[in-house]
């Protein structure tokens, strides 16, 4: 086999193929940001391994509220043995960016992937999972990560500035072949003139105290609870190490008041999404999800109070489904599809 480096930016990528480097530069459009970045990684898939350890399961767990990685499995004072399949979405604190700090973007995120500057300001948009039911992931495997460019494409956001939309898939394999296909969307955005500047002193407002909160709440009419969080910034900062995830908005709050704009610290997409599918095997009843498709939709924060519910379970039920809503007060902010 063939192993050659691909250098992007100041970041280098460890691909198998024969690629000749290509040397980035600064994109005048959106189409031509996306053009640079098809033209990187075309047919080109990056491989990496790593055993899966049950230490790095139970912090996310405790991290998430809970002492029961599975019914009956206490993890509060052991990590779970080997053997242990990873809940659907766990598999996100593992295989997390390398790199050294001076290769990170201004907003901490790292460059892999990443659409050539000025569309530098990276947010999670959305995906699609599809797991394999005969075939889990578990505790103690050397399992392997394939990442590939699917697509990127010029957009236009909804004030007519343009971004580019970035899907990569990546596939996860254990002894037994392929265990999950996980699509993941990014929307690069221009960066932002402020990043290069000096971060001003934070927003003044109200302050928020912890500890996160995860609860359900029976509702009259309803077929199944919903279930109440809110996180704290220290809530956020766990999982931001967790996953090794840089991204200033969601533990800076000067960053991400003074630069970003937003009023607090930003709940990770991941997050989200791993939230949901909890509260589907949690209330859902119905074994381990399929396929979930899933897509951000407005941001939520640290001290926000928001709910994750079932948009109709009866029908969707029936359907072989089920439509599952993350919102704030009459805002959805996260809308997803079990199967």
């Amino acid at each position: 086999m063939v192993w050659r480096i691909l250098s992007v930016g100041r970041r280098a990528l460890l691909l198998h193929g024969t690629a000749v480097p290509t040397r980035r530069h600064v994109a005048t459009s959106a189409a031509e940001a996306a053009e640079e970045l098809t033209h990187s990684f075309a047919s080109k898939t990056s491989t990496r391994r790593q055993l899966l350890d049950g230490n790095q399961l139970q912090k996310l767990s405790l991290t998430l509220s809970r002492r029961e990685l599975h019914p009956g499995l206490d993890i509060s004072d052991d990590a779970p043995p080997a053997g242990t399949p990873l809940p659907r979405g766990y598999h996100l604190v593992y295989f997390t960016p390398g790199g050294l700090e001076p290769e990170l973007g201004p907003d901490g995120t790292d460059r892999t992937f990443n659409s050539p500057a000025p569309f530098t300001r990276r947010m999670w948009a959305g995906g699609r999972m599809r797991w394999d039911a005969h075939n889990q992931l578990r505790v103690g495997e050397l399992a392997e990560e394939r990442t590939q460019l699917l697509s990127a494409a010029p957009k236009r956001s909804r004030d007519g500035s343009e971004m580019v939309l970035v899907d990569v898939e990546k596939q996860f394999w254990n002894e037994k072949g392929l265990a999950l296909v996980d699509q993941r969307s990014w929307i690069f955005r221009p960066e932002l003139k402020a990043a290069t500047e000096p971060i001003a002193d934070p927003v003044q407002g109200t302050v928020i105290r912890g500890p996160s909160i995860v609860q359900d709440e029976r509702i009259d009419g309803r077929d199944y609870p919903q279930r109440r969080l809110c996180w704290s910034p220290v809530g956020l900062f766990r999982f931001s190490a967790l996953t090794f995830n840089g991204h200033k908005i969601h533990y800076d709050e000067s960053w991400t008041q003074s630069v970003e704009n937003h009023q607090a610290q930003v709940v990770h997409g991941p997050l989200n999404l791993i939230s949901i599918l909890d509260y589907w095997r949690d209330v859902g009843g119905r074994g381990d999800a399929r396929q979930i498709q899933y897509r951000a939709m407005s941001p939520l924060y640290a001290g926000d109070t928001y709910h994750i519910r079932t948009a109709d379970g009866e029908r969707t039920a029936q359907e072989g489904k089920t439509e599952i809503l993350a919102e704030k007060d009459a805002t959805v902010c996260m809308k997803a599809n079990i199967e």
